[in-house]
């Protein structure tokens, strides 16, 4: 897919990442602890509600980018299938939203320990070039797996500040498609949403972006597709963020 607009990375004062999916590969990981931890509920499921094969499909409608419980209890919903609440006491075998929450949690720390995690090379590519410039970067993910993904990956040193689901849970932040997050993370970096740009590769991070009235949104496509991140309010969309570093090193912009 070709670049969609272009990006004057000069024009900004902060640039703020998603993590999974934008600067990591997990963005997979999680898909299949989802899919893995689903369709196993649902098999086993014997109250109302439609209990056909969780898909990709309902990955991308319903969960991706969110908070992990906003994500249990929208596809839920999209199921007509009601569970308790539950809390943190609950644990991973609990039916209960907290519990299904959990469940998956502990498959996605078990590959991540199993197998560890690489950066997509393009998006070590772009974080080359911004550390040549005087733009502050943050990652701001719904994920409270964040840190552990960076130290993982090689590159927690690259970012100053870093919003997790477990920041925004301290903070009382409200999770994406909501802005807080974002907001919070360029008020860290002594910006603005004016004054930033907001990576994402998920619709409800592409829409918190546009919800903050962000100077820019980057929309990643790795598979929800460019219409979609487009029709959430990305201004531009890319195949991969190695189209957002300059071919000549003497300027700062994008691709065009």
């Amino acid at each position: 897919m070709p670049v969609t607009g272009s990006i004057e990375w000069t024009s900004f004062r902060a640039a703020l990442f998603d993590l999974d999916g934008v600067i990591t590969p997990t963005a997979e990981v999680h898909m299949r602890a989802w899919e893995v931890m689903f369709n196993e509920f649902l098999a086993g499921w014997d109250g109302a509600g439609d209990t056909s094969r969780y898909t990709d499909r309902d990955y991308f409608d319903h969960v991706d980018g969110k908070p992990r419980y906003d994500g249990v209890r929208d596809f839920l919903a999209s199921r007509g299938i009601e569970l308790p609440e539950g809390s943190e006491a609950d644990g991973p075998d609990a039916d209960t939203v907290h519990g299904l929450g959990d469940r998956k949690n502990d498959a996605f720390n078990a590959v991540l320990e199993r197998e560890g995690v690489r950066a997509y090379p393009g998006s070590v590519a772009l974080l080359d070039h911004l550390a040549t410039l005087d733009v502050r970067l943050a990652v701001v993910s719904s994920s409270a797996n964040a840190p552990a993904v960076l130290e993982t990956a090689g590159l927690a040193d690259r970012f100053e500040t870093v919003v997790s689901g477990a920041v925004a849970k301290e903070l009382g932040l409200p999770g994406k498609p909501a802005p807080d997050t974002f907001l919070h993370a360029a008020e860290v970096l002594g910006a603005d949403a004016s004054t930033s740009v907001v990576i994402e590769d998920a619709v409800s991070g592409v829409r918190a972006g546009a919800a903050g009235g962000f100077a820019a949104v980057v929309g990643v496509d790795r598979g929800v597709g460019a219409e979609h991140l487009s029709a959430a309010g990305a201004t531009v969309v890319v195949a991969d963020l190695a189209d957002l570093v300059p071919a000549d090193p003497t300027t700062t912009g994008g691709t065009r």
